[in-house]
């Protein structure tokens, strides 16, 4: 097969989804992001702590639209996420007078070490990356940034999932857990 041919793909789209499945998994996201925003809003205003992150919008796709796909599973979600922040702060105080090199170090090597770990969670890319261009805030936190915001905030979206996602009998979360 050519390289270009390649590009053509294999397979037809997916079917879509029906209005049900379309109805839960707004619903969960909805439930599983208004609480971590309540808590980031609510709670930790004033502190100088947060708990909400854009990485987790991308991560309530796969735990709430996508929940049997094997990204989406809790060791994926909540392994990915905290290597991805410990790696990401280890690049940013490895390279930061070269925030090139340590956005594209902290994002390459967590892909390595989510697929060492088998944890691949697509959205820890993206929390490997804040660490590094997340500005003072962030910084500040150091390592703690995989606490507080990353590891409560996970722990947070995984127990929505798992009390909302068994709810209907067409739904099960999660398919696996290590």
């Amino acid at each position: 097969m050519t390289y270009f041919a390649k590009m053509k793909g294999t397979t037809t789209s997916p079917p879509m989804v029906g209005v049900s499945e379309v109805v839960w998994s707004w619903v969960g996201a909805f439930l599983g992001i208004s609480l971590v925003a309540w808590i980031n809003y609510q709670v930790l205003e004033g502190t100088g702590r947060l708990l909400l992150i854009a990485p987790f919008g991308a991560s309530a796709v796969l735990i709430f639209g996508a929940i049997k796909s094997p990204l989406a599973q809790p060791r994926n979600l909540v392994g990915g996420h905290v290597v991805a922040a410990i790696i990401g702060v280890a690049c940013y105080k490895l390279f930061a007078q070269y925030p090139w090199l340590a956005s594209s170090v902290a994002v390459a090597t967590v892909i390595a070490a989510m697929h060492l770990t088998k944890t691949l969670h697509p959205p820890a890319g993206a929390t490997a990356l804040f660490a590094v261009v997340g500005g003072e805030r962030i910084h500040a936190l150091g390592f703690s940034y995989a606490i507080l915001p990353v590891g409560a905030g996970v722990l947070i979206l995984l127990a929505v999932a798992l009390l909302f996602n068994n709810i209907p009998r067409t739904r099960r979360y999660p398919e696996f857990w290590f």
